[in-house]
C-alpha cells in the first residue's frame, strides 16, 4: 500500500483500509494487547494490537520505544471508547522505521505515579542542545504552523498591494546603519559584515522605482544581550514603500498588516492556542494609539511613580516600556502602542526630521515590548549626508550614499522580528519562539 494519509483524514476513512505513519507518543504493552499513540503533525490515533490474532506484529512490538518511527496499515474502525476523536486503528502491518534510545531531555513535566516519581521539565538550554526532540512537542509543533500563517498572511496582504518581494544580501562590505554591534567575517583577502537590517537595500529598491518592497530574512546583531527577548541572529519581515506624505503613513500601513495577520491566525489557530498556551488571540482595533515620547514619561510619573533622569528621556527605557503596556491598557483597552518623537541622538542617521530636528519616526509596542522602529526616510542626499557625517558614518556608508544622488522618491518603512512577534503571541521567552536560538553563548545545534 503506498498512499500514507495523514491521521487528521482518518475521520473519513472509517471502514477502510490506510497507512499512517509517525512517532510513537505513548505505548501500552501487556500480555495480551498494545496499544499504541501515533503522532504525525496533524494529530493522534490509537492503534489497538489484539496480540493472539497478530503474532508476527506482536513480536515486533516489544521492541518498540516511546519516540520510534512506525509505518501502520490498517483498518480504521469506529471505538465510543478510545478518548482520540472515538477511533482507532486495527493494524495489520507494522514497520519499525527506527527505534529511539532512551531521550535524554524531558520536555514536559510529568506527574508522579504509584510506580514513578515525578519527573521535572528539563530547562529550555538543555532542551537547545536536543532540539530537534523538543520540537516533537504539539506545543511547538502548532507554534510553527501560527508563525507559517503570520507571516503567509503578511506576504499575502502586500502582495494583493502591488507590493515586490526581494531579497537581499546578508554579506556587505561596510557596517550598516550604526557602525556598531556588527559581526565582523573574513572575506578572501579583505574584511565583510553581516548586515544588522536590509534597511540600506530597501532604499536603494525605492531610488531602483519599484515603489513597494518586502523580504523576509535573516538579521545579524552582534549584541552581548542576555535578556529573553534578545538574540544575535533572527528573521525579520521588513516593507518600505514609496510616495508617502508622513510617517503616519508607515504607521497605518503596519496597523492594518498587524490586524489582517492576527486575524487570520485567531481564525486558524485561535482555540488550539487558547488550548495547549493559555492565551487568547486579540484582533486589535485599528487605528492603534500613539503617544509622544514626552508625555507618556510624564503620565508615567505621574500614574505609576515612574522616573529616569533627564538624559535618559529621548529613548523609550525597557521599564517604561514594560510600563506602556499598563498605561496603553488604562487609557484605551488596547495591546499596541506607537510612540513618536525621539531623540535625534537615539535615532538612525537616515530617519527624516522635521523643521525642529524631531525624527519622523515611532517605535511601535506590544504588550510592553518594542517589535517595531519604523519611519520616514530622508531622501534628500545633501541633508541625508550632513546627517551621516554628524554621526560620524559619512565614510562607512559612502555607498548608500550615493544610491541618492540620481533621484529617490520620498519613501519609509518598518520591520517586524518574526521570532519576537511570535514569543509574545504565544506568552513565551525568545529562546522558546525560535525554530533555533542564537545567542553569544549559542552557536550549537
Amino acid at each position: 500500500m503506498s498512499d500514507r494519509i495523514y491521521i487528521r483524514d482518518i475521520k473519513n476513512e472509517i471502514g477502510n483500509t490506510v497507512k499512517v505513519q509517525g512517532f510513537v507518543e505513548n505505548i501500552r504493552n501487556s500480555k495480551a494487547m498494545a496499544f499504541i499513540v501515533l503522532k504525525d503533525i496533524t494529530g493522534k490515533v490509537q492503534i489497538t494490537l489484539e496480540k493472539e490474532q497478530m503474532p508476527e506484529i506482536a513480536e515486533c512490538i516489544d521492541s518498540v520505544t516511546n519516540d520510534s518511527v512506525l509505518t501502520v496499515v490498517g483498518s480504521v474502525a469506529a471505538n465510543d471508547y478510545v478518548k482520540m476523536g472515538g477511533i482507532e486503528i486495527l493494524p495489520e502491518e507494522i514497520r519499525i522505521e527506527s527505534i529511539a534510545e532512551a531521550l535524554p531531555i524531558a520536555r514536559k513535566d510529568i506527574p508522579a505515579t504509584k510506580k514513578k516519581k515525578a519527573v521535572e521539565r528539563s530547562g529550555i538550554d538543555q532542551r537547545i542542545d536536543y532540539r530537534w526532540i523538543d520540537l516533537r512537542t504539539e506545543e511547538n509543533q502548532l507554534m510553527f504552523q501560527v508563525q507559517t500563517t503570520l507571516v503567509n498572511t503578511m506576504r499575502r496582504y502586500l502582495l494583493e498591494k502591488d507590493f515586490i518581494e526581494i531579497h537581499t544580501p546578508k554579506l556587505i562590505g561596510a557596517a550598516s546603519e550604526s557602525g556598531a554591534d556588527v559581526f565582523e567575517v573574513k572575506y578572501f583577502d579583505t574584511k565583510a559584515y553581516l548586515a544588522q537590517s536590509p534597511q540600506f537595500y530597501k532604499q536603494m529598491a525605492m531610488a531602483a522605482g519599484f515603489e513597494r518592497i518586502f523580504e523576509t530574512g535573516p538579521v545579524f546583531r552582534a549584541e552581548k544581550s542576555f535578556t529573553n527577548k534578545h538574540t544575535t541572529e533572527f528573521t525579520g519581515f521588513d516593507l518600505e514603500f514609496s510616495y508617502i506624505d508622513s510617517f503616519r503613513d508607515v504607521m497605518q500601513m503596519e496597523e492594518s498588516l498587524l490586524k489582517a495577520a492576527l486575524e487570520a491566525v485567531r481564525e486558524k489557530h485561535g482555540d488550539q492556542i487558547s488550548q495547549l498556551f493559555g492565551t487568547e488571540v486579540i484582533v486589535p482595533e485599528t487605528p492603534f494609539p500613539v503617544v509622544s515620547l514626552k508625555d507618556l514619561y510624564e503620565d508615567l510619573e505621574r500614574e505609576f511613580g515612574y522616573t529616569v533622569e533627564d538624559s535618559e528621556k529621548g529613548d523609550l527605557t525597557t521599564e517604561a516600556e514594560r510600563l506602556s503596556f499598563d498605561w496603553v491598557k488604562k487609557h484605551y483597552n488596547h495591546e499596541f502602542l506607537f510612540v513618536t518623537d525621539y531623540d535625534a541622538e537615539k535615532r538612525a542617521f537616515y530617519h527624516m526630521r522635521d523643521e525642529n530636528g524631531v525624527p519622523q519616526g515611532y517605535d511601535l509596542i506590544w504588550r510592553g515590548v518594542e517589535i517595531t522602529t519604523g519611519a520616514q526616510r530622508e531622501h534628500r542626499y545633501d541633508i541625508l549626508k550632513r546627517q551621516a557625517e554628524e554621526k560620524g558614518l559619512s565614510e562607512d556608508v559612502k555607498f548608500y550614499l550615493d544610491f541618492f544622488q540620481y533621484g529617490c522618491p520620498p519613501h519609509g518603512g518598518f520591520g517586524i522580528g518574526v521570532d519576537r512577534l511570535t514569543m509574545l503571541l504565544l506568552g513565551l521567552t525568545i529562546k522558546d519562539a525560535m525554530f533555533l536560538f542564537r545567542g553569544p553563548n549559542r552557536l550549537t545545534p
